[in-house]
């Protein structure tokens, strides 16, 4: 690896503009990687520096880059829930059906998280598949539930993915749907607006 290289990933990883910037005025590659396969964008992703991920995007970054996780830019931003570093990346052509390495795409992470936010953003903004199973058999609407607290954040993330269009009786691979698993963990708000979603499906059909 060449040194703008290496001083392109370093600043990507710090947030540090002015670094960026003089890596890629020098020459440095957009999409170089470190020793985990990670380019300069993912780096900035991670960390949320928005002012450095625009200088990427700019030069032409790939925001579906894999690591060597299966992580990507875009992945990524499901996990950290940053809205901000969401809708930056959006221009730059992300693929919404890209999978990490549990068979995810970004919505799952963020609802299982409970990063509120960013579930509605994308919801709202993109036409992300509300209803993707991962490998697990699970649901964005199954992961909050499983993987939720039960709290404010999972509740209101359980209702923008109903309103969404979100399958209430898609069930795991055992066929338990997710009002059965709030109902067994005690989740009193979420059963109810799970069994009030299942039962106005069955009266629309």
């Amino acid at each position: 690896m060449n040194t703008h290289d290496r001083q392109l990933l370093d600043g990507a990883r710090r947030g540090d503009t002015a670094a960026v910037g003089a890596a890629l005025a020098a020459g440095a590659s957009v999409e170089t990687r470190d020793d985990q396969l990670r380019t300069p964008l993912l780096l900035a992703a991670l960390g949320d520096h928005v002012a450095v991920a625009e200088l990427l995007v700019a030069a032409g970054a790939d925001p579906n880059a894999p690591d060597s996780r299966e992580d990507s830019p875009w992945l990524v931003t499901g996990v950290t829930g940053s809205v901000r570093m969401m809708r930056l990346l959006l221009p730059a052509g992300p693929d919404l059906k890209q999978r990490n390495r549990f068979g995810g795409i970004s919505l799952i992470p963020a609802a299982e998280r409970g990063h509120t936010a960013y579930v509605r953003a994308v919801l709202e903004e993109t036409a992300i598949d509300v209803d993707h199973v991962n490998r697990l058999g699970w649901t964005a609407l199954l992961e909050a539930v499983i993987l939720g607290d039960g709290g404010p954040r999972h509740e209101e993330i359980v209702r923008l993915l109903l309103a969404a269009g979100a399958d209430p009786a898609l069930g795991d691979h055992d066929g338990v749907t997710p009002y059965e698993h709030a109902a067994r963990r005690g989740f009193d708000g979420m059963a109810r607006l799970l069994r009030a979603a299942e039962a106005e499906r069955e009266t629309g059909r």
